[in-house]
């Protein structure tokens, strides 16, 4: 596979190989993340027989505002970040992201039927085009760093 270097060049990358492929604890997080992907299969399958339908929620307002503090403040980091010219701009842009994912999910899995669920789901439009944004800007080349005029 031929990937582009920085002066615009190309470059020969490998997968798999000993020199550049995963080493040591990078190797064994990545292992026990499959696992972990692997054993979250049964463990969704006790959930789906064992949870209840419904139940009730205590703090339930602080749990919604708390998620839409925390997507407030992943773009807001996401966008000085970026505006600064800092390659960390691409971590809290794929954070936020995840953020804005969850919330559209939460949104529309615990609507009631009708109006609430038509806002959740005009949320949850607005929410993927933040989360669309900040893959955007996650995976862009060149992310984080903003050209002078």
């Amino acid at each position: 596979m031929e990937a582009v270097d920085s002066d615009g060049g190309t470059a020969s990358v490998r997968y798999g190989d000993e020199g550049a492929g995963v080493k040591g604890t990078r190797k064994w997080t990545l292992v026990l993340l499959g696992a972990a992907a692997v054993l979250l299969v049964p463990w969704m399958a006790v959930l789906a027989v064992t949870l209840p339908g419904s139940t009730r929620v205590h703090h339930w307002s602080l749990a919604w505002i708390g998620l839409d503090v925390l997507l407030a403040a992943g773009c807001a980091t996401t966008a000085v970040l970026g505006l600064r010219g800092d390659p960390r701009s691409r971590l809290t842009a794929s954070a936020t992201a995840s953020v804005a994912v969850l919330d559209a999910w939460f949104d529309i899995t615990t609507a009631h039927p009708g109006t609430a669920l038509l806002q959740a789901l005009a949320c949850a439009v607005a929410e993927g085009a933040v989360a669309g944004a900040c893959v955007a800007l996650a995976l862009a080349k060149g992310a984080g760093r903003v050209e002078s005029p």
